[in-house]
C-alpha cells in the first residue's frame, strides 16, 4: 500500500473495511468533515463521552483519598481496575461485535457505563468505586472498540474524513474529561460520576434514535483471533512497544495530581484546568500535528524522534518536582507529545498486518491498556518507598525500552510505512489470520 493512502487507513477504531480498502480510499472523493449524517453526530457525541472517562477522576483523586480516608495507591486503583478490565475485555470485543452487530455492542456499553457511574457516584468507600470503575471499564471497552467502525460504515466523505471525525471526539473528549471532572469535583467528588452517567444516558437516546441496525449479519471472528494476532511480528512489536509506552502516558497522567498537591495546586477545578491544557494539546497534535509529520517521513521514523522526546520531558517533570510552574509545563508538552505517539502507533497496528482492523484493533489495545494498568499504583508505591521524582524517572526508563523494542524489531515494521517486506508477508501467511 502506498504511502498515499496511509492516513486513510490508520484507523484507531479497527474497523476492517475490505481487502480492497487501498481502491476505495484512493477513490474517495474530498468533502467537508462537517457533512455528516445524524447517526455519525450520535455515534461521535458518545464517543467525546466515553472518552472523557479516561481522565474524568482525574481531577478528584485527591478529594476521594481525603473524604474517603483513602491511601494514594488505594485511589490510583480507580485507573487500574478500569484499565484492567478494559484490556482484558479488548481481546473479545471484536468476537462479540462480529455476532451481535456494531449497534447493539455500543448500546451494550453504553448501558454498563451509565450504570457502574451512578453506582459509583453514590458508593460510601473507596473499594466499591474501584469495582464499579472495573464495571465501566468493560462498557467502555464495548463501546470504543466499536465506534469507528460504526462512525465508518455511516460517514459520508470517506475513510479519511471519518478517521479524523473520530480522532477529533477522542481528543476532545479526553481534554473536555479532567476540566467537567474539576469543575463538577469542586461541589462533591460524586458530581463527575453524575455527570457522566447522565451525559452518557443521552448519548444511548442519540444512538437508539439515529442509528440504524445493520441490514447484513456481520461476518463472524474467532474468539482465539486477537490472541493469534499477537503472534504477528509486526503487530507484536507494536503492541509490547506501547505497554510500555502507556506505562509513561499513565504516570504522568494519574500520578501528577498527587504531586501538585504539595505545590498548592490539590483542588479540583485547578486539577481539571491543568489536564484541560494537557487534554486539548494532546487533541491538537492527535488531529493536525501527526498527519504532517507522517506524510514528511516514515511512521516508525516519527516515533523514533518523538518517543526520546517523551523521556526528556518525563525527565524534567522529575527534575521539576519541586516547581508547580515546571510540572505544569511538562504535563501541557507532554500532551503535545502524547497526541503524535497516540495516533501514529495506531495507524502502525492497523497498517503492520493484513489482518481484519477489528482483530488487530483488540489485540492491539488489549496489550496496551494492561501496560497503563500497571502505571499509577506502582507509581505511588515508588513515590512513597524512594521518593515523589521516582515515578516520573522510571515513566522515562519505560518509554526508552519502548524505543528499544521498536528499533529492535524494525525489520518487521516495512508494512507498517507502507511497505509490503516480502519476508514479513510470508511469516505472516504462515502465521494465519484467525
Amino acid at each position: 500500500m502506498s504511502r498515499a493512502t496511509g492516513r486513510a487507513v490508520g484507523s484507531p477504531s479497527g474497523i476492517d473495511v475490505g481487502a480492497s480498502t487501498h481502491v476505495a480510499v484512493t477513490a474517495e472523493p474530498a468533502r467537508s468533515i462537517l457533512h455528516q449524517p445524524t447517526a455519525v453526530w450520535a455515534v461521535a457525541f458518545a464517543c467525546v463521552i466515553a472518552f472523557m472517562g479516561i481522565g474524568l477522576v482525574d481531577p478528584i483523586l485527591p478529594a476521594i483519598a481525603r473524604d474517603l480516608a483513602a491511601s494514594p495507591t488505594e485511589t490510583e486503583m480507580l485507573f487500574t481496575s478500569y484499565l484492567v478490565i478494559t484490556g482484558i475485555a479488548m481481546f473479545f470485543t471484536s468476537w462479540l461485535s462480529s455476532r451481535i452487530g456494531a449497534k447493539r455492542t455500543l448500546l451494550i456499553g453504553l448501558a454498563l457505563i451509565i450504570a457502574f457511574a451512578l453506582a459509583a457516584g453514590l458508593s460510601q468507600d473507596v473499594e466499591s468505586i474501584i469495582g464499579f470503575r472495573a464495571g465501566w471499564g468493560l462498557g467502555n471497552a464495548l463501546f470504543i472498540s466499536t465506534a469507528l467502525a460504526t462512525i465508518v460504515g455511516a460517514a459520508s466523505g470517506g475513510t479519511s474524513s471519518a478517521i479524523i471525525l473520530y480522532e477529533a471526539a477522542l481528543g476532545l473528549g479526553i481534554a473536555i474529561g479532567p476540566l467537567i471532572g474539576g469543575l463538577l469535583g469542586s461541589l462533591s467528588w460524586r458530581g463527575p460520576f453524575f455527570g457522566s452517567a447522565t451525559l452518557m444516558a443521552v448519548g444511548f437516546v442519540a444512538i437508539v434514535v439515529m442509528l440504524k441496525s445493520e441490514p447484513t449479519r456481520p461476518a463472524p471472528i474467532r474468539v482465539s483471533a486477537p490472541f493469534r494476532a499477537l503472534a504477528r511480528p509486526g503487530l507484536g512489536v507494536l503492541a509490547a512497544a506501547a505497554f510500555f509506552y502507556n506505562i509513561g502516558f499513565f504516570v504522568l497522567l494519574a500520578y501528577t495530581p498527587f504531586a501538585l498537591v504539595p505545590l498548592g495546586l490539590g483542588s479540583a477545578v485547578t486539577l481539571g484546568l491543568v489536564f484541560f491544557g494537557w487534554g486539548l494539546s494532546l487533541a491538537i497534535t492527535s488531529v493536525w500535528v501527526a498527519p504532517i509529520l507522517t506524510r514528511r517521513m516514515p511512521r516508525t521514523r516519527v516515533l523514533w524522534f518523538v518517543l526520546p522526546l517523551l523521556t526528556l520531558d518525563l525527565l524534567a517533570a522529575a527534575g521539576s518536582i519541586g516547581s508547580a510552574v515546571g510540572l505544569v509545563a511538562c504535563v501541557v508538552i507532554g500532551g503535545l507529545l502524547l497526541g503524535v505517539l497516540n495516533t501514529v502507533l495506531t495507524e502502525c497496528v492497523m497498517e503492520a498486518t493484513d489482518l481484519p482492523r477489528s482483530v488487530a484493533s483488540s489485540a492491539y489495545s488489549g496489550v496496551r491498556f494492561l501496560g497503563g494498568a500497571i502505571a499509577p499504583p506502582a507509581a505511588t508505591l515508588l513515590a512513597a518507598s524512594v521518593g515523589p521524582a521516582s515515578p516520573f524517572v522510571a515513566a522515562a526508563a519505560a518509554v526508552l525500552v519502548a524505543v528499544a523494542i521498536l528499533l529492535a524489531g524494525h525489520r518487521h515494521l516495512a508494512r507498517a510505512n507502507g511497505q509490503v517486506d516480502p519476508l514479513e508477508e510470508a511469516e505472516a501467511i504462515g502465521a494465519g489470520d484467525s
